[in-house]
Formats: C-alpha cells, sequence, structure tokens
C-alpha cells in the first residue's frame, strides 16, 4: 500500500506540472483571443504598418529571390518559372535555386535555369557537395554570392501571385527597423482530405489569430521561412543564418529582433503553398519543428531573459520560444493520467476538476483561434467547421505522444537531421483578401465579398476568378 500510495503522490505530481505548462500555453493563446476581442470593441487596430513607400520605377531596389530545394523533382521548375513571373523589373530580379538534391532535381532544375536565362532572367542554380547547415547552410551560401539589399524567399511548393513584391517591398522600405516581413500563407489542397482541412484550419488560426495578433501587440513573431523578405543588413546584423537549429527561421528571427530590428505582418496577398497529405509526412513535418523549436530554446532563451527587453516583452517571447512545450506536456499528461487511473482503480472522481479545466481551456482556445479565420476565409459549412475541429485533439495527441521521444532527446543535446516534408503538387488557390473589416464582418457574423485566385503552377498569367457572396 505504501508503493502504491507513493506511486499516486508522483504521478499526481506529474500530472499536475504537465496541466501547468498545458495553461502556460494555452494562456497565451487567450491573451491573442483577448486583445482581438478589445481591438474589436475598441474599433481600430492596435498596430498597423507605415504606409508604403511610393517609388519611381528606378528607385526600385534590387531583389534576391532564394528557393532552396532538395530531392523535389516535381516541383523545382514550376518553382523557378513562378518566380520569374513576379512583377519587378527583370533587371533587378535575381533568382537563386540553392540546390541540396541527390536526385534527377538538380537536372531538372538545371535545365529550367537554362530555358529562363534564354529569356533574359537572371538565374541561378547553385549546388553545394555537401548538406552542411541543411537550408541555413544553402541560404547562407546564396547570400554570400548576391549583394542585393531585399532577399525573398519561397519554398519550393509555394507561389507567390504576381504582384506581391510590388505589395510588399514598399511595406518593408517605409519601415528603417523592419528587419524582415512575412506574408500570410494560404494553401491550396486545403480541401484534399480530412488531415490537410485539419491543418488548414490549425494554420489559418496561426496566420490570422496568431502572427497577425503578436505583430500588431507588438510581441515577438516568427518568420516562418518562406512567403516572406528580408533586409539584408538585418541578417548581417543578426550574424547571419545559422544551422545550430532546424527551426533556422526562428533562431534568425530572435537574433535579429535582439539586435532591435523587428518583422511586419501582411495579410494580403497570401502565399499560396502545400500542406502535407498523409498523417506519416505530417508527423515528419511536426517532429522537425519540435526540435527546432527545443534547439532555439536551448540556445537563445538565456539570452532573451539577459537581454534589455522588459518583463512583458521576455514573457511574451517566452510564449512563442516554448510553444512546442505543449507536445510533451500533452504526452505526459496523457500516460500520467492512464497511470493515476490505474493506481486508483479507474476512479474517475479525483481528476473531474483537472480535466474539466483542460477540456475547458481546449475548447476556448480551439474556437477563440479558429472559428473568425475560417469564416473570413469561407472555408466551408458551420459543419464542416465543427467536425474538423473534432479531429484536432485526437490527433495532437497522437502527435505529442509520437513525437515526444525525440524532443526529450533533443532537449538533452541530440543532433537531429534534416527530413524534408513529401508534398503533392497541386494547382494554388488562393482564398478571400483578409482586411480589417472582413474579420471585423466575421466576428460580427456579417458576410463579405470573396475574390479568388487559382494560379496555374507554370508560367503564364494566373487565372482571377471573381466571386460574389459564398
Amino acid at each position: 500500500m505504501i508503493i502504491i500510495y507513493s506511486l499516486r503522490i508522483l504521478f499526481d505530481a506529474i500530472l499536475t506540472i504537465s496541466v501547468l505548462g498545458l495553461a502556460f500555453v494555452g494562456g497565451s493563446f487567450l491573451l491573442l483571443i483577448a486583445i482581438n476581442i478589445l481591438e474589436l470593441l475598441g474599433g481600430a487596430r492596435w498596430r498597423v504598418p507605415l504606409p508604403p513607400v511610393k517609388l519611381a520605377e528606378s528607385e526600385l531596389p534590387h531583389v534576391l529571390v532564394q528557393i532552396p530545394v532538395f530531392n523535389e523533382s516535381n516541383m523545382v521548375a514550376d518553382a523557378l518559372y513562378s518566380a520569374a513571373h513576379l512583377d519587378w523589373p527583370k533587371n533587378k530580379l535575381h533568382i537563386q535555386l540553392l540546390d541540396d538534391s541527390t536526385d534527377e532535381t538538380s537536372a531538372i532544375g538545371a535545365s529550367a535555369a537554362a530555358l529562363l536565362r534564354a529569356e533574359g532572367f537572371d538565374v541561378v542554380h547553385l549546388c553545394r557537395n555537401d548538406r552542411s547547415g541543411f537550408k541555413a547552410g544553402a541560404l547562407a551560401a546564396g547570400l554570400a554570392k548576391s549583394d542585393a539589399p531585399i532577399i525573398a524567399m519561397l519554398d519550393v511548393d509555394f507561389r507567390p501571385p504576381r504582384e506581391w513584391l510590388r505589395v510588399s517591398v514598399p511595406y518593408l522600405l517605409a519601415d528603417p527597423r523592419a528587419g524582415f516581413l512575412q506574408s500570410r500563407c494560404e494553401f491550396s489542397n486545403y480541401r484534399s482530405n480530412w488531415l490537410t482541412r485539419v491543418q488548414g484550419l490549425m494554420l489559418d488560426a496561426h496566420f490570422i489569430m496568431e502572427q497577425a495578433t503578436r505583430y500588431r501587440a507588438g510581441w515577438l513573431f516568427q518568420f516562418n521561412g518562406t512567403g516572406g523578405l528580408w533586409r539584408r543588413e538585418a541578417i548581417e546584423a543578426a550574424g547571419g543564418w545559422s544551422g545550430d537549429s532546424l527551426c533556422e527561421d526562428l533562431d534568425l528571427t530572435v537574433r535579429a529582433e535582439l539586435a532591435d530590428w523587428h518583422g511586419i505582418f501582411l495579410m494580403e496577398p497570401a502565399i499560396p503553398g502545400l500542406v502535407p497529405e498523409k498523417v506519416r509526412h505530417w508527423r515528419v513535418q511536426q517532429r522537425r519543428w519540435s526540435n527546432g523549436f527545443v534547439q532555439v530554446a536551448r540556445k537563445l532563451f538565456k539570452t532573451v531573459w539577459t537581454s534589455h527587453w522588459s518583463i512583458p516583452r521576455k514573457l511574451s517571447a517566452s510564449a512563442l520560444i516554448l510553444i512546442q512545450a505543449f507536445y510533451p506536456c500533452v504526452a505526459v499528461a496523457t500516460v500520467s493520467f492512464i497511470v493515476c487511473l490505474l493506481l486508483r482503480g479507474l476512479h474517475t472522481h479525483p481528476y473531474v476538476p483537472l480535466m474539466s479545466f483542460i477540456m475547458s481551456l481546449v475548447l476556448v482556445v480551439s474556437i477563440g483561434m479558429s472559428f473568425v479565420p475560417y469564416l473570413v476565409l469561407k472555408r466551408g459549412t458551420l459543419i464542416q467547421y465543427f467536425v474538423t475541429l473534432a479531429s484536432i485533439p485526437p490527433l495532437l495527441v497522437y502527435i505529442s505522444v509520437s513525437n515526444a521521444p525525440s524532443i526529450v532527446h533533443t532537449l538533452f543535446g541530440r543532433r537531429e537531421s534534416f527530413k524534408r516534408t513529401p508534398k503533392t503538387r497541386h494547382p494554388i488557390q488562393v482564398s478571400v483578401p483578409v482586411t480589417a473589416s472582413t474579420l471585423a464582418k466575421a466576428a460580427l457574423g456579417k458576410p463579405s465579398l470573396a475574390t479568388s485566385a487559382v494560379v496555374a503552377p507554370t508560367l503564364g498569367k494566373p487565372t482571377i476568378e471573381q466571386g460574389g457572396e459564398v
């Protein structure tokens, strides 16, 4: 009996600590929801980008578009054609294919680059002898080959709309301390299956409710690694790209912020890309992100707390850096809860208050973060929304338990290799433009006009479809 009693105390303590970890992560999302409510009640955003600068054609800066690729033969040519199709003076648009591939991708990329050079585009195909530093190493190697002041970054599955640079670059230039600009990302295969719908719901919430709100609140928010711009000056001031983490984008974001740069978040135009369509591929992606966040936390958490930042700023940054603690906390809470039930003869009564708290937190955060984006982007019916929403908790528990051992190993210093996330080629569909008025109308239950774009993944003009109320 003494042993059982001691085990009860031990696992009760473990369960309580893991729930407190979940409460910390959930609390940061509740703050984001609260900020949106306060903005809605106040009738104004807390922060908006400075008005874009107006530049003559001759004053436009040189822009380097970097496209890292590793064994993605079915997408590499389209990625180059899409970049070349951007509306920017041809003599000031420079494209780099950063190719670490070991298969036929390199040959396809070389052929596409040659065709574009024959049409007068500045396209450089860079191949490295090794994959040192993975994506960060490739980006750093490419940066050393160019002196362009503005760097545009696109993953190989992303297809920016033609006007992206024309819209976004003036916003970046308008703010002299803006180190990067992150555009909202769309996902063209959102409706492919139940998994893509779940990811779409979560990522819509990430961009519209998390990234955008963090920016408006003046908090640290991350560059997502694609669909964004960087000032070369900010990259260099932060110490350049580093291969210390699998999340090289977050690593550079935090270091740039510590060097007194900040980011801008731009809702429109959205940059369409893809999400994984199979659970095993999504698990690989989530494991890489989780391990990368842990590596960034190991590297920079102490630096953040010894910086000159205010306590609120340090707390908001900590909430971002430690957000992936959600997964091990879920895994530990799940296992310890099962053990606690077994030790108490499956009597659930002692845990009703704790479980009620967790369920309420999950419900409020899930709906509060995802409902408005779902309405604004017109993703489907309310029935489809709640069916998709109900799929999230069990899927997150599965991912948490599956990836927890790897996260713990990374926490104690084990190095992880970069594993590519396989994705399926699709036509690119852009959803409803997101503005302050559409967000407010969605929150109030009012419909708004929709404009969607379907961009063929080949060189040529995108087809624009105008739509009314859906």
